[in-house]
C-alpha cells in the first residue's frame, strides 16, 4: 500500500505540473472529466480539482458495484492526484512557452504520470477508471482504451464547439495516451519507490 501510495503521488505530481504548468496557462483541455473540469473552470470559474470529484461520483459507484480494488484504488488515485493539483496551482503563473512546446511538454508529462499510475491499477477517476474497466473487460491495453475514451471526447468537442484550440487539446490527449500505451506495455520498467 505505501508503494501505490509513492507512485500516486509521483505520478500526480507529474499530472499537476502538466496541468498546471502547460495546459491551463493556454486555456486547452484534457481529456475525460479533467478536461470537463477545464471547462467548466474557463467557463464559470469553478475549481478544477473541486469539480472533478463531484464528476467521479457517478462512476465510482459502478466501480464499487463492478471491482472494489479498482473502486479502492480509484479513490486513493482521485483524492492524492486532485489535491497535489489543487496545491499545485501557483505554477500556473510561472511557466510561459508556446503552445507547440506547451502541449508537447504537458501532453508527456501527464501521460508519464497516468502511465505510472494505471501500471499498478489506480486510477485517477473518471475516464481513467473506465479505461481500466474496459481493459479488463475486453483483454485490451488500459493505454490504448484511455486513447480511445478521449480522443471520441475531445473529437464531439471540436465537432460541437469549432475552437482550433481543441486541436491541440486532442494532440494532448495523443501524446499522453500513447505515452501512458507505453508505459503500460513495457513490463521491464521498474519504478523504485
Amino acid at each position: 500500500m505505501i508503494r501505490k501510495i509513492k507512485i500516486t503521488v509521483l505520478s500526480s505530481l507529474l499530472m499537476g505540473i502538466g496541468i498546471n504548468g502547460f495546459i491551463i496557462p493556454i486555456h486547452l483541455i484534457n481529456g475525460g472529466l479533467w478536461g470537463v473540469s477545464l471547462i467548466l473552470n474557463y467557463l464559470l470559474g469553478f475549481k478544477v480539482a473541486i469539480t472533478f470529484i463531484c464528476l467521479n461520483a457517478p462512476i465510482f459507484i459502478v466501480a464499487r458495484l463492478y471491482d472494489k480494488t479498482y473502486f479502492f484504488n480509484g479513490l486513493l488515485g482521485v483524492l492524492i492526484s486532485s489535491v497535489i493539483i489543487y496545491l499545485l496551482t501557483p505554477i500556473q503563473f510561472m511557466v510561459h512557452m508556446s503552445t507547440l512546446c506547451s502541449v508537447l511538454l504537458g501532453g508527456t508529462a501527464i501521460g508519464i504520470g497516468l502511465g505510472f499510475m494505471l501500471r499498478e491499477h489506480i486510477s485517477p477517476g473518471g475516464i481513467d477508471l473506465l479505461a481500466l474497466i474496459i481493459s479488463k473487460l475486453f483483454s485490451i491495453n488500459v493505454g490504448m482504451a484511455l486513447l480511445l475514451l478521449d480522443a471520441i471526447i475531445i473529437f464531439i468537442g471540436i465537432l460541437t464547439l469549432r475552437d482550433e484550440r481543441l486541436i491541440y487539446s486532442l494532440t494532448i490527449v495523443i501524446i499522453a495516451g500513447l505515452t501512458a500505451t507505453i508505459i503500460t506495455s513495457i513490463k521491464s520498467i521498474k519504478v523504485y519507490v
